[in-house]
């Protein structure tokens, strides 16, 4: 895929580019600023952005905001945000703007296979967010009364949806056959007052949303 690297450190960004050429990728720009990152990305139109959260002039939440934009001129187009901090607020709005979205932890880069699998997932519209992230966008269940009725079980499942794990990846990790995942999902989105759909990064952005927008 064709891809475009936005990290102010140097270091941490070339490293990115071997990685990915390495595995067969073009990295069409890199950028270490939100102004260049956006100019690339409307000249290259690439299939996938990789946006550092803090970069400057403030280090603060430039990558965010500028994946927020990427995202509303863009909204084909993948955006894997990479940090080593969370910052859920900007994280729900990328949430909310629909499939073809990440949120990683700097440390994921280290298990490479899983990295290389979660940008090919977030380039076809699916989504790849780290279990940090899901702990912080997951309310406690005292501050939304739907959570309240999900039972210990269908809150582990909840926690690998929203990572964006499929049906039959749930299922290996909780040692559970496929069959009993559709029917704890089912049971889920039905406390949840949400369709099922077959789609699953739609399902697990639609529930993302729902439980942030309950919490607010």
């Amino acid at each position: 895929m064709r891809l475009v690297i936005a990290e102010d450190t140097v270091l941490v960004r070339e490293g990115l580019v071997g990685l990915l050429e390495d595995a067969g990728h073009t990295v069409v720009g890199r950028v270490g600023d939100a102004e260049s990152l956006l100019a690339v990305v409307s000249e290259h139109e690439p299939d996938l952005a990789i946006v550092d959260v803090r970069m400057p002039p403030t280090y603060e939440d430039e990558g965010m905001k500028a994946a927020v934009e990427i995202r509303r001129g863009f909204p084909n187009m993948g955006v894997l945000v990479l940090s080593q901090h969370i910052e859920t607020r900007h994280a729900v709005d990328l949430v909310r703007s629909g499939g073809g979205f990440g949120y990683l932890l700097k440390d994921r880069v280290l298990d490479v296979d899983e990295f290389l699998e979660a940008i090919e997932r977030v380039s076809k519209g699916g989504s790849a967010l780290d279990p940090e992230v899901v702990k912080h966008l997951l309310t406690p269940p005292q501050a939304n009364d739907a959570l309240t009725e999900l039972t210990p079980r269908e809150r582990e499942v909840l926690g690998l949806m929203a990572e964006g794990q499929t049906n039959a990846g749930i299922a290996k990790h909780l040692w559970l056959t496929e069959k009993t995942v559709e029917k704890h999902i089912g049971s889920i989105l039905g406390k949840l007052g949400l369709s099922y759909s077959a789609e699953g990064h739609r399902r697990v952005l639609a529930v993302l949303a729902y439980l942030r927008a309950s919490a607010a």
